[in-house]
């Protein structure tokens, strides 16, 4: 799952993750629709920008924590989270974080890098895989 603000470069990157993941992606733009969405689509990673309308990133992973709580959750900003610190540090579900600008193939491994030890084994480029 894919939580960003900025249509464009989520529909652009959801597609690159697909493309070379060999896996579903679902993207929103909303972070509250991403919520209600999570119960249907149980992702395994769920990669969250900070700065959002609604809710912030940490906002975000505090809320769905509770709903998927064996995801692994990526933060993705452009900006210096220096003050946040502390409370991304809380966040025991944060397992990656990324300043943008990055590419794909960046995020891609990062998604592989955290995804979490279950039956289901993580997508490789290129293979069939499981929900991201």
């Amino acid at each position: 799952m894919l939580v960003d603000d900025e249509k464009s470069y989520t529909d652009l990157i959801t597609q690159m993750l697909a493309d070379h993941l060999d896996c579903p992606v679902h993207a929103f733009t909303r972070p509250l629709e991403a919520l209600q969405a999570i119960p249907q689509l149980n992702p395994s990673v769920i990669v969250t920008d900070y700065f959002m309308p609604q809710l912030n990133g940490i906002e975000f992973i505090r809320q769905a924590t509770p709903i998927a709580p064996q995801a692994a959750f990526v933060m993705i900003t452009g900006h210096n989270l220096t003050a946040e610190e502390d409370q991304l540090a809380k966040l025991t579900a944060l397992k990656g974080f990324l300043a943008k600008p990055f590419g794909w193939r960046k995020l891609a491994d990062e998604i592989l890098r955290v995804w979490p030890n279950q039956a289901a084994a993580p997508p490789t480029l290129g293979a069939d895989a499981t929900s991201i």
